[in-house]
């Protein structure tokens, strides 16, 4: 029975493992060992990922440990065969050994119940898009629970027998209690027949492990082995880091030079790395991505779960070619992986997969990105709903990377097929030709500084000595008028402060976001390395390359991508920089601003470099000004909706993002919705101001950077915000 469950199940490992090894390779994704040692320790042993949801957290915690401290009692099932007292070498009488081995058994039931209850409580068949089981196989994990159940039960049962026999290890101890428990129902039978129960619940615990080690890895469960390699080969910025530079067969692509070879994207399955194949096999279906999902919670046929479910269950469908087998040859891969079945989530009307089931040459030839009458895996629209915010990957326990994956497919779209949203293309047409996506003129980057009441010193050459910082103003802070109040205020603080800084004014260029992550990567290259070359000369030789800058995506492009061009830079939030001028005291708020404010997560400051506290830290120095915060924040905080390029597309279907975020903004009943990033004024004050003329706002509601807010401290309100 054991020979032939470890035939079964290596078969199919084997066959994972062949089908990941044709993925496109992936470098660096054992570099900096010791931070990959600690990732594992923290989020695979310590769970640190899935405690941050309370309950289910606990319950998987607990099942992971059982797991563990359980495995010593199969070695003591297996020794039992053999003899009838076997006890594990050196520690198999321990009385702590035989404890541990109850406590975790009880409470791997308890979690049981616990997992069966958020089951229940989450069906989709009753919540439908709300539930976050919504398109996962929710049959396959009943039947892991059973048989979880079953190891469990069938453990105390022969336990309970061998302490009547006089076989258990650990005697008739009461350290061992749920076994000595369970030994008084069976005390008032014979000796035999607690041998025969002893016995048959032996046999049947080993018969249950090797059913649901089978069955686990032909199903969703397969986490529960590829999960520790996940994670120990995920990416390890501090934060979410860097969208990955486009590589070809492992190498980066020159875009001045590019090989005629070279796989610009993902246009096909087998063109994604061994690591997003990894990706794929390891998803545990748990929703939590869902969940979190801004697009999916507006409405969106976005649903990260299923972009991955999709692509893996596609992956498994075209085994049979990857691998050089005949089409026909489906036996390794299950009937899940062919797309047939009620157990496959192609009813699900927003996913894509189940569009062309089967493993024959129409899946092999689907593209992979494609309109229901194309037989496309992933559908234009979800593809194009994706903001990148990266509340996914947050909350993804096994360090999936959605994101890198949703812009990989889209690079494709871009620079192969010449597909995506009209609209984004007079962006793209204005970063080409004006070097800003909103086609304003180059000459008039530094209008915003007139009437400041002070002179703004530009950088011609390269930058002096005695500037502190070089102030990076971005596209929406030199053209948008909202932003411009925010770049005003700035000015005027650090002027304050007596910070010496300094412009490049019409030499500064957009760094590329937008285009990048659109999956336009010629455009980003391009404006990258003409501002890579500015800023290095602009710098020279100096040491202390700092730069501050108000839009938390020209933050992420110049601390985190530009190094891929070459550009390596000390680049802060203007939060940072405030929250830093206040606490030494060089701005000292004493106006009193008597208003409740709650403040707005940008995702490309918070998730993406982890700056949470300095904002809130701003507003909490302003003299009675109350704070308030939206139940979706810091980690969890919940997208305005302008990111991923999405500021230049047309927002069609469901709920418009940023009112979803202003709605729970204004449930708070602040006065004051503050923020930190000019894309994230944009969407707010335009949802705001939807809502005031509505009557479904009060009028005197606003929405204002944190910088605005600390001005209004420090002068007199006629003179504010940055006016």
């Amino acid at each position: 029975m054991t020979v032939v469950a470890f035939a079964v199940a290596g078969r199919r490992i084997w066959w994972l493992y062949r089908l990941v090894r044709t993925g496109q390779p992936a470098s660096g994704r054992l570099d900096g060992i010791g931070e990959r040692v600690r990732a594992e320790l923290s989020e695979v042993f310590g769970q640190r990922k899935l405690l941050k949801w309370s309950v289910p957290g606990l319950a998987h915690f607990f099942t992971f440990w059982g797991f563990l401290v359980l495995g010593a009692t199969i070695l003591e099932a297996y020794g039992a065969l053999f003899a009838e007292d076997f006890a594990i070498p050196l520690i198999g009488h321990a009385r702590w050994l035989g404890f541990l081995e109850d406590f975790f058994a009880l409470a791997v039931l308890v979690a049981l119940v616990t997992f069966a209850v958020i089951r229940v409580r989450q069906a989709p068949a009753r919540r439908q898009r709300a539930s976050r089981f919504y398109g996962s196989h929710t049959g396959a994990a009943w039947v892991i629970l059973g048989l979880i159940a079953a190891v469990v039960v069938t453990l105390l049962l022969y336990r309970g027998a061998q302490v009547n026999t006089g076989n258990f290890p650990y005697g008739r101890s009461k350290w061992a209690f749920a076994s000595y428990g369970v030994s008084k129902l069976f005390s008032g039978l014979s000796v035999g027949v607690n041998q025969v129960i002893e016995t048959v619940f032996i046999l049947g615990q080993i018969g249950v492990i090797l059913a649901f080690l089978v069955v686990v890895v032909y199903s969703k469960h397969l986490h529960i082995g590829l999960a520790p390699v996940n994670v120990v080969t995920k990416r390890t910025p501090d934060a979410l880091g860097p969208l990955l530079p486009m590589e070809s067969g492992g190498k980066p692509i020159d875009f001045e030079d590019p090989g005629e070879d070279d796989i610009f994207g993902r246009g096909k399955v087998e063109d994604f790395t061994w690591k997003g194949m990894l990706d794929f096999a390891t998803c545990t279906e748990c929703g939590r991505c869902q969940d979190q999902c801004p697009a999916w919670n507006t409405g969106k046929p976005l649903s990260p779960k299923l972009v991955i479910m999709d692509l893996r269950d596609h992956l498994f469908a075209k085994a049979p070619y990857l691998l050089g087998a005949a089409p026909e040859a489906k036996a390794a891969t299950g009937i899940d992986e062919a797309g047939q079945g009620e157990e496959t989530h192609g009813h699900v009307p927003e996913s894509g997969f189940g569009r062309v089931p089967g493993a024959g040459p129409a899946q092999a030839e689907r593209p992979l990105v494609g309109t229901l009458a194309e037989g496309g895996v992933i559908d234009p629209d979800v593809l194009w709903s994706c903001t990148t915010c990266g509340a996914c990957v947050e909350q993804c326990p096994v360090d999936i990377e959605h994101v890198d994956h949703i812009l990989d497919m889209r690079r494709f779209q871009v620079l192969v097929e010449s597909s995506f949203p009209s609209e984004a293309g007079v962006m793209l047409r204005n970063l080409e030709s004006k070097g800003n996506p909103w086609g304003g003129n180059p000459a008039a980057r530094d209008e915003w500084t007139q009437g400041l009441g002070f002179d703004v010193r530009r950088v011609e050459g390269e930058i002096p000595a005695d500037v502190d910082y070089l102030f990076w103003v971005g596209c929406a802070g030199a053209y948008d008028d909202r932003a411009k109040k925010t770049t005003r205020a700035v000015a005027t603080l650090l002027k304050t402060a007596g910070v010496e800084f300094a412009i490049l004014g019409s030499g500064e260029t957009c760094t590329g976001d937008p285009a990048r992550r659109l999956g336009n990567e010629f455009v980003f290259q391009m404006l990258g390395q003409a501002n890579v070359e500015t800023l290095n000369g602009t710098f020279g030789e100096t040491a202390a390359k700092k730069i501050v800058t108000t839009c938390p995506h020209c933050l992420n492009t110049l601390a985190n991508e530009y190094p891929q061009l070459g550009g390596n830079y000390d680049v802060i939030h203007h939060t940072q920089l405030l929250d830093r001028l206040v606490s030494e005291g060089r701005l000292t708020p004493v106006q009193p601003i008597d208003e409740l404010v709650t403040y707005h997560d940008p995702c490309y400051l918070g998730r993406h470099n982890k700056v949470y506290t300095p904002p809130r830290e701003v507003l909490a120095s302003v003299p009675s000004l109350r704070t308030t915060e939206m139940h979706r924040c810091r980690e969890r905080g919940f997208c305005c909706g302008a990111g991923g390029a999405r500021m230049w597309m047309e927002e069609k279907i469901g709920k418009r993002i940023n009112v979803e975020r202003t709605d729970e903004a204004l449930g708070t009943d602040a006065s004051i919705i503050s923020t930190a990033c000019p894309f994230c004024i944009t969407m707010l004050s335009d949802a705001v101001t939807a809502k005031q003329q509505s009557g479904e706002a009060r009028a005197e509601v606003e929405v204002l950077d944190v910088s605005q807010i600390l001005l209004r401290s420090l002068q007199p309100a006629t003179t504010a915000d940055g006016e």
